[in-house]
């Protein structure tokens, strides 16, 4: 048995994306910076794609920069706002992704004070948590549309218009979220938001910065005048053309596919709730459709998922960009969850080739392993 459920790693490559890529690859020589037919038609294709991402994410294509991918993107967010300027406050939250949170981490030692903010045990970011966070002289704030982990939505309106009420810039990491809820920058209230391709079928190596039109940045790569002189260097047309399908292709099943992944994890939830012995985390939030945090009490996380992957279901145990270290997950940690607990959790992603035997077939699994769990505690006294 073969059976992928860690999309919110990486989503496998839609074969729609791959055929406008293999285009682009095999067929198409230039630059798209230069002026002659074959640099203007890879440009045509750029322009295509920013379309296509730009809709995805309600905004003008003037206002998506493309980058290396969704760290890429999350790191030019914070280094835009802050480089050249003098330091004074930054704010995020404890459950940020790596590629948010280090940047931030890094900029203490230019002088900035970073403020983290916290989250409840539901894995909420709110209003009143944030507003204790804010200062006259913050600069900056930066809370994720979806956790990575937990799959918990944020109320960004809500918390864009408190940081914009004390002259703050507000950016969004919606990597997680997009291609599974509805993205519309404008009513977010963000003046920055970043996504990645290959959270939503497409290619790996490929990420967008969406920015708002008043925004004044600084570049994080010099060298050309590439993506608005933002992110110097010659565009990879194939990827970010295999971006634009994956986008548009995502707009258009977002409702179908949000439905189906919604009923799976009903499912799966549905069939964990069987035993006592399990905890599945911010289950009375409003969540992603697809994702499912869980721990199997007296069993440990990594030994649940490498038993998992011998059976040949590949799951998670936190956040792929942190896999690795052998620590209890900061977002849990965050909304405090016992360090025991929290050592025991494994993350299941759902994605749009999953199917309602996949879910019966982990759900069988599990019960061999909690089964297993419980015997040997009894054998041993536990």
């Amino acid at each position: 048995m073969k059976l992928y459920l860690d999309y919110n790693a990486s989503t496998p490559l839609d074969e729609r994306v791959l055929a406008v890529m293999t285009d682009c690859m095999g067929g198409m020589p230039g630059n798209p910076s230069s002026t002659h037919q074959f640099g203007r038609a890879l440009r045509a294709r750029l322009d295509i794609a920013r379309e296509q991402v730009a809709a995805l994410a309600g905004v003008q294509p003037s206002q998506v920069i493309f980058t290396g991918g969704g760290s890429e993107a999350n790191n030019l967010a914070l280094h835009a706002v802050t480089a050249g300027r003098p330091a004074t406050r930054l704010a995020v939250s404890q459950i940020e992704h790596p590629s948010v949170l280090e940047p931030a981490r890094a900029l203490t030692g230019q002088g900035w004070q970073l403020d983290l903010i916290e989250v409840d045990a539901q894995c909420r970011v709110t209003v009143q948590a944030l507003t204790e966070k804010l200062h006259r002289d913050t600069r900056l704030v930066s809370v994720m549309t979806a956790n990575n982990e937990t799959g918990v939505i944020q109320d960004i309106a809500g918390l864009a218009a408190q940081v914009r009420s004390v002259g703050a810039i507000f950016h969004t990491d919606a990597i997680q979220a997009a291609g599974k809820i509805a993205l519309d920058f404008e009513s977010s209230g963000a003046h920055l938001l970043t996504l990645s391709a290959h959270k939503i079928y497409g290619p790996r190596g490929v990420g967008a910065l969406i920015v708002d039109k008043s925004l004044q940045l600084a570049p994080l790569i010099y060298g050309g005048g590439q993506e608005k002189g933002l992110r110097a260097g010659t565009e990879n047309v194939a990827g970010i053309a295999g971006f634009g399908v994956a986008a548009e292709l995502a707009k258009m099943q977002l409702e179908q596919r949000a439905a189906q992944l919604r009923g799976l994890r009903d499912r799966l939830e549905q069939g964990l709730a069987r035993y006592a012995g399990i905890t599945v985390f911010a289950g009375k939030a409003d969540r992603l459709p697809n994702t499912v945090q869980l721990a199997v009490a007296g069993i440990d996380g990594e030994t649940l998922l490498m038993q998992l992957d011998r059976t040949g279901i590949a799951v998670s145990s936190g956040s792929a960009c942190a896999s690795g270290k052998n620590e209890a997950s900061h977002v849990l940690m965050a909304m405090g969850v016992n360090a025991d607990i929290a050592h025991g959790a494994i993350r299941i992603s759902l994605g749009k080739d999953t199917t309602a035997s996949d879910i019966d077939a982990l759900l069988a699994e599990l019960d061999k392993q909690i089964k297993w769990v419980q015997k040997a505690g009894q054998a041993a006294g536990w």
